[in-house]
């Protein structure tokens, strides 16, 4: 079974009622082979239909998201991005002078984690962060 159909039958089992347009919505953000901002996913639906709008991808988005398929970022200048935990943990470093995009190693937030679980009996979801700083090029 295919990732976004996996997710779809998990929403239905919740209760979630599956439109075509929520369908079109999963099957964008699960096929995509990076990050995509709701503008995005919505010109990629009005590819193959008229019958939607900006607002039912925001809600498709904020469901999937509070249901725990997908997680969202911010990639600086407000630019929030969604993909589906099957693209796995990752670390964004974005730079604040330029606005590069690099990714570290998310091993490094292992005893982050701990910490936090131990201190401030808190789960992290550190699957999935952007961390803001200035990178080496714009530091010289």
């Amino acid at each position: 079974m295919s990732h976004c159909h996996t997710v779809i039958d998990e929403l239905r089992e919740r209760g979630y009622r599956i439109t075509p347009q929520r369908e079109m919505v999963i099957q964008a953000i699960a096929h995509a082979e990076r990050h995509m901002s709701a503008e995005e996913i919505f010109a990629e639906m009005q590819k193959h239909t008229g019958a939607t709008n900006i607002a039912t991808v925001y809600r498709t988005l904020d469901m999937l998201w509070e249901e725990g398929f997908a997680c969202r970022n911010d990639l600086s200048e407000g630019k929030i991005v969604y993909a589906t935990h099957r693209h796995g943990p990752h670390i964004h470093l974005v730079c604040r002078c330029c606005n590069q995009v690099s990714d570290a190693d998310p091993e490094i937030l292992g005893s982050l984690g701990k910490e936090l679980r131990s201190q401030h009996e808190f789960e992290a979801d550190l699957q999935h962060l952007s961390i803001f700083g200035i990178c080496a090029d714009c530091l010289v």
